[in-house]
């Protein structure tokens, strides 16, 4: 997979699960956007997935790994991607890729990737099954 595409993240794996804007008050303290952030807009862009799979409701309960690749800029459209890569009982393993286009160019680059699980949870918020309907080849 090439890292940097032209607008649209052509190269990236998954489905298109969230889009934002980078702002402000989301950066470090050099002025680049914060991990964290970036982070956190990966793992809201993967439950969207996630719920889907499930049918439901879901935590996160592990990042399996988590690699940024370049920094994310003010004025910064994200583009998050997911797709499941393995499903278990209650469980579901999820590649996300995060992709930046800076404002005013028609690159986008890729600036994140990361594998987190998250469990499907009933309403008192136990453990429940992934309907078998979630596959990792369809995604």
């Amino acid at each position: 997979m090439n890292a940097e595409t032209p607008q649209g993240a052509a190269g990236s794996q998954g489905r298109l699960v969230i889009r934002t804007i980078a702002m402000p008050c989301d950066t470090n303290a050099r002025g680049d956007i914060f991990g964290g952030w970036l982070m956190s807009q990966l793992d809201l862009g993967g439950a969207v997935l996630a719920q889907q799979l499930a049918n439901g409701r879901v935590t996160t309960v592990a990042v399996e790994k988590l690699d940024f690749i370049a920094p994310v800029k003010v004025g910064d459209t994200v583009t998050c991607f997911a797709r499941l890569l393995s499903r278990g009982r209650t469980s579901m393993r999820l590649g996300l890729e995060a992709w930046a286009t800076r404002h005013g160019e028609i690159t986008t680059k890729q600036v994140a990737r990361g594998i987190y699980i998250y469990v499907a949870i009933d309403a008192e918020g136990r453990p429940a099954p992934v309907p078998e309907s979630a596959r990792a080849e369809e995604i």
